[in-house]
């Protein structure tokens, strides 16, 4: 969508000169410069993963060229060539899908992201505004290059709604006891087939182009994401336990695949079955999929997780109580700019509100007056009294539909005309559940 790359970025002045108060460095870090190596390093030790391997240390680099990505390191001002950074952030661009208004038909509308990751601050130099720093010149560069929106998945939940982000797409972690399931659902069409794990990375980032054009709250892929799941990225958890399968429709083209591998259970007869990734372009696919997991020969337990909340499986099942859920936040967002994100996506009613929006960085902050008039909304400044006062966090939380408005409300987070707060919950609702499959 976007022609801004992200790696063209500079580095926020406003937080470098917070950090170069406290003798700290922050600056952009070159995938082919001497830094590289040691900020990867440090994104390791930041998430509490081994040492990486020289094979996974050579694979770095391209990753981060591949995926047109931002690195930025945080280093002691003193720090001698080499020194690893003690604070990490990388960030690059990429689609979000919205939903659309009621009755449209066709792609889901998009907006361009500007997503955030390996986020870390080193266990020596906590509490020194290093995060703050790093997060909030984050923002203001998106800001700055164009974007409207920001996006993470997170570690630890309680750490960025400071920041303005919203938890506005959750998901579900699946476990099924395939015992006492039972499956009741369609017996469909669909033939599988084993691929091996390189053409299985290529069949997912396929399949995931073409699915996430029709749910709201997901982003675009990229190769080490499809690589990792499929197990062929250097350094993989258990890469070469993963197996692939395909599923092709009666015309016999590929509308879903499977990647999971099979744990040692219980009892010789009782394996684990834990799905990596699913992914289906109709219903009548996603469901043999779960019926091939479901009664593989030797499985008695089946795990997945990044479900959509709103997903068919205890329906397809005799017993839904063999099927336990979990509930957890996974898809976050920050709004940068109120007109643009809530004028590119969709709506399911009409409605005429005044929304004050409170943001203690400034981007969103405002009142705004939201005319909702067949699915479209235009968002123009307004002034006086508002119908609805939010923050930018609550906001960001019901913009993609995946958080009812009225439930903010019921918690004290939005305040306001009752009958303005129900106008806009209903307008914001999306056809279906969003849905974020991909953690980034």
């Amino acid at each position: 969508m976007t022609s801004i790359d992200a790696r063209d970025v500079p580095a926020d002045p406003t937080s470098h000169e917070r950090l170069a108060e406290r003798g700290l460095d922050y600056r952009v870090v070159d995938p082919g410069g001497a830094d590289f190596l040691p900020f990867f390093r440090a994104l390791s030790r930041g998430f509490l993963d081994a040492e990486p391997t020289p094979e996974k240390e050579e694979a770095a680099a391209p990753a981060f060229i591949e995926r047109r990505t931002r690195a930025i390191g945080v280093f002691p001002a003193d720090a001698a060539a080499g020194a690893m950074p003690v604070g990490t952030v990388e960030s690059w661009i990429t689609p979000l899908t919205l939903p659309a208004a009621a009755g449209a038909t066709g792609a889901l509308p998009e907006i361009d992201m500007w997503a955030i990751s390996g986020v870390t601050v080193a266990a020596t130099h906590r509490r020194r505004g290093i995060a703050r720093a790093m997060l909030e010149g984050e923002l203001r560069a998106a800001a700055g290059a164009g974007l409207a929106i920001a996006g993470l998945t997170v570690t630890e939940s309680t750490i960025y709604g400071r920041y303005g982000f919203g938890m506005a797409v959750p998901v579900e972690s699946v476990t099924v006891d395939t015992r006492r399931a039972g499956w009741i659902g369609p017996a469909a069409d669909v033939a599988f087939e084993y691929v091996d794990r390189a053409r299985l990375a290529e069949v997912l980032a396929q399949l995931h182009e073409r699915v996430r054009a029709g749910r709201a709250g997901n982003v675009g892929g990229f190769p080490l994401r499809w690589r990792t799941i499929a197990g062929t990225a250097p350094g993989s958890k258990n890469g070469d336990a993963t197996r692939g399968v395909v599923a092709r429709d009666a015309d016999g083209e590929i509308r879903g695949a499977l990647a999971f591998r099979l744990d040692e259970g219980s009892h010789h007869a009782h394996h684990i079955l834990a799905i990596g990734h699913l992914v289906a372009e109709t219903d009548e696919v996603r469901a043999a999929l779960w019926r091939f997991a479901l009664e593989h020969d030797l499985v008695g337990t089946v795990t997945a997780e990044l479900q959509p909340v709103d997903d068919a499986l205890p329906w397809l099942v005799a017993d839904a109580r063999a099927v336990e859920r979990k509930a957890f936040d996974h898809g976050w967002l920050r709004v940068l700019d109120v007109p643009r994100v809530l004028g590119a996506r969709g709506y399911a009613a009409d409605a005429r509100v005044t929304v004050r929006v409170h943001d203690e960085l400034g981007f969103a902050d405002g009142t705004w007056a939201v005319a909702i008039v067949d699915g479209a909304a235009t968002v123009t400044p307004a002034s006086g009294e508002p119908d609805i006062d939010l923050g930018v966090s609550e906001l960001s939380s019901v913009c993609a539909g995946g958080v009812p408005l009225r439930a903010l409300a019921a918690a004290g987070r939005v305040a306001g005309d009752p009958a303005a707060i129900a106008a806009l919950d209903v307008a914001l609702r999306a056809g279906r559940a969003p849905h974020l499959s991909i953690w980034y």
